[in-house]
């Protein structure tokens, strides 16, 4: 869009002024009985993509009819001499599983626990803790909601009782998430209207962005809200949303505010509203471009969370922008002069060009080879750590450790052993009966080998019911497999055998996500090659392992695109050849910053105790991609904020040092004020009890501080005088009408 037909949308904003604002305040209050509704079409679901450990899963359903929705149960004693031995434990737990077995609690569709199988696995060592399986016949969705009312069922007298599993994992995540976002939104806004008064120093001027922030936040809610009827939206939607609809929706109103008001002692109200627009709604239409271009990014990964955040991003970038070109301009037009009314005692008019960023400016460009020299090599040293990095997927350890399914985990880990809940499994598929010699000779050859590992825990299938058995052995016994078989031999066959199928157990000793289980899911993968058997490996471990690669594989393309689609935006933007190519350099040297930040922090525990968590000895695999998709856009907002106002500076004198230096002055309180509010958004998502939202939300608050400190005040302007007139070359096919450098005139 030109800056002439931005002109003359500010002036149909003003003339049409009550009608645009009637037109928002009506979208705001449909969206409000939506907020409400949101959180219970949102799903935890990271989703399903094409890998090993899914077509394993689904293998397993069709074979064994594990389509069924389990919960695990765990009870405890707190009184040692109080044990699974005792008659009154084994009553407790067998009328809190009642509900469920007599099929009283809908949906059940029983229960097994130690005290009906009598599996010695199921006990801790000293017996005070032992854990049952609840099945239900709902998909995944219905399951979540029914975990309150399962938990209100499992009630056992003198035990405590925890409902644990993926499911309620996921159900936990959510409530957690849901209160975070609220949280983030009452400590936020309060701040973030401190923060303008500072900036503006009038109650109605500060006023005004924190009004649309409002606005964009509700209705963006509502927006996702909608969206969830066409595709599968993610819980982590909720946060990020908040987040951009907060942030930019202040940081773009602050920006059009900061211009009127600029503009408005010299021209009319409406004269102030059209050039605002032809102005910095230009540049606005830029920074919402590129955000939206690093959202876009997210669109090629195949797996829900991430797809499901770039889209609802996309949607909220789009609305804030459409508030900032409409809502905005329709404020001010009704406002006027009045947008400086209530003043605080502070505040005082600027003075133009003789400001500290002016200063700032003129000392860069002075020495810029000395700033450069120290400011480059010290962002690549605060992004080295990310160098050891180790990727991984979390699990219950994601959630606070107060929260009910978080605490069973952990207490079946402790007294169990921490991959008891998280078997790998093997879906092994053989080309006859699987019964048959040969076939049980090649799953023993496959199997055994593990059984022995210092890696596993126990392994659990057909040909490791009884350890003096041996290969011939049990060949011979399923050789003659019968009715009359060891009912042992029998209940085996039925849990884990369908004709030329057959499902391997293997329980190991360290926790999911540990590198001893992820090699092991490496070996039994490689093994398997010399079976002559077709093996799925599948289970909790390999699904996050497959999902990671997955994600990975997806990586560099969204970032090529990203760095590509960025580049010719500017290019189109700038009319120049160099300057979009250091703002990519600049927006990567930030991130990569911001990333070994993450490592230490987060993997290594620097400030752990005063953020409130304990490090795992990683981080999660899918922070830096988000952050990569989300940083990008947002934080390029800066360098098109300045380079646009250095663009007019240029164009109207042909001066490159002066134009500079002008244009960070011009720009430099609206650009700290944006990032302030940022960082304060951000700060916000980083008081989050989840873990990978508190990483998200310091990771881009660390970011962005660099990004508008750093960067932009520091090393961007000395190395725009370093390559001075090479700033604005370009071929002629590029430059087309631009008006010559001087004329006053701005460019197109």
């Amino acid at each position: 869009m030109s800056s002439s037909l931005l002109y003359r949308l500010g002036l149909l904003m003003v003339r049409f002024r009550w009608g645009v604002i009637a037109l928002w305040v009506l979208l705001f209050v449909a969206s409000v009985p939506l907020v409400s509704l949101l959180p219970s079409v949102l799903t935890s679901d990271f989703g399903v993509t094409d890998t090993e450990a899914q077509r394993g899963l689904a293998l397993l359903g069709q074979e064994l009819g594990n389509g069924e929705t389990s919960l695990t149960v765990v009870f405890h004693s707190t009184q040692k001499e109080f044990t699974v031995q005792d008659p009154a434990y084994a009553l407790a737990v067998t009328k809190a599983l009642a509900p469920f077995t007599s099929g009283r609690m809908p949906h059940s569709k029983g229960a097994v626990s130690y005290f009906d199988s009598h599996r010695p696995t199921l006990v801790s060592p000293d017996g005070t803790t032992t854990y049952a399986t609840v099945f239900l016949d709902v998909p995944l969705d219905k399951a979540l909601d029914m975990v309150p009312l399962v938990r209100q069922q499992l009630r056992a007298e003198g035990l405590e009782t925890y409902v644990t599993g993926g499911i309620p994992i996921f159900h936990d995540l959510n409530t957690v998430i849901e209160k975070d976002a609220q949280r983030t939104e009452t400590v936020t806004f309060p701040l973030v209207l401190i923060a303008l008064l500072l900036v503006f120093g009038s109650a109605v001027a500060a006023g005004l962005p924190v009004l649309v922030g409002a606005f964009s936040v509700i209705i963006s809610l509502g927006l996702v809200y909608l969206l969830s009827y066409t595709t599968s939206m993610s819980i982590f939607v909720l946060n990020i949303t908040t987040f951009l609809g907060l942030g930019l929706a202040v940081d773009y109103a602050l920006l059009v505010v900061t211009r009127f008001r600029e503009e408005l002692g010299q021209r009319s109200v409406e004269e102030a509203v059209g050039t605002t627009l032809a102005t910095a709604g230009r540049a606005l239409l830029f920074s919402a471009l590129t955000s939206i271009i690093g959202l876009s990014g997210l669109l090629f990964f195949d797996f829900t969370m991430l797809r499901s955040i770039g889209i609802g991003g996309i949607a909220v970038i789009s609305l804030c922008l459409l508030l900032s070109l409409t809502l905005v301009p329709a404020l001010l037009g009704v406002l006027g002069h009045r947008v400086n009314a209530l003043a605080l005692p502070w505040a005082r008019p600027r003075r133009p060009r003789e400001g500290m960023w002016h200063r700032v400016a003129t000392l860069v460009m002075r020495h810029p080879l000395p700033f450069i020299a120290l400011l480059v090599p010290a962002l690549f040293l605060l992004g080295t750590p990310f160098l050891r990095v180790n990727l991984n997927a979390p699990w219950a350890d994601v959630l606070p450790a107060h929260v009910e399914s978080r605490i069973g985990w952990d207490l079946v880990a402790q007294e169990l052993g921490p991959g008891e809940l998280a078997p790998i499994l093997l879906a092994v598929q053989s080309a006859g009966p699987i019964l048959a010699p040969d076939q049980v000779g090649a799953l023993y050859d496959l199997v055994h080998p593990f059984v022995e590992d210092p890696r596993v825990q126990r392994v659990e299938s057909i040909v490791t019911l009884d350890p003096r058995l041996g290969r011939e052995a049990y060949q011979k016994l399923y050789g003659g497999a019968n009715p009359a078989s060891p009912p042992a031999v029998q209940a085996a066959l039925a849990k884990l055998t369908r004709d030329d199928f057959t499902l391997v157990q293997i329980v190991p000793r360290y926790p999911p996500m540990s590198p001893e289980t992820q090699a092991l899911v490496r070996d039994l993968r490689d093994a398997r090659r010399e079976a002559g058997l077709q093996v799925l490996v599948t289970g909790a471990t390999a699904d996050l392992m497959d999902a990671t690669q997955a994600m990975y594989q997806a990586f560099p393309k969204a970032v090529a695109y990203i760095l590509i689609a960025t580049y010719l935006a500017l290019l189109v933007l700038f009319r120049s050849i160099l300057l979009p190519l250091k703002a990519v350099a600049m927006n990567l040297l930030s991130i990569f910053a911001s990333y070994g930040a993450l490592v230490v922090i987060f993997q290594e525990g620097f400030l752990s105790g005063l953020l409130g968590f304990t490090p795992s000895g990683s981080i999660d695999s899918a922070l830096p991609i988000l952050m990569f998709m989300i940083l990008f856009g947002v934080s390029m907002d800066y360098e098109v904020f300045l380079l646009t106002r250095v663009k007019e500076e240029y164009d109207r004198t042909g001066d490159n040092t002066a134009s500079v230096a002008a244009g960070i002055e011009q720009t430099g309180q609206v650009i700290t004020s944006a990032a302030l509010i940022l960082v304060l958004v951000a700060g916000g998502m980083a008081t989050s009890e989840v873990i990978s939202l508190k990483a998200i939300g310091l990771g881009m608050a660390i970011a962005i501080f660099l990004d508008a400190s750093v960067v932009r005040a520091l090393l961007v302007p000395a190395l725009m005088r370093l390559l001075g007139a090479w700033n604005w070359w370009a071929p002629g096919f590029i430059r087309g009408r631009q008006s010559a450098p001087g004329s006053g005139k701005l460019a197109p």
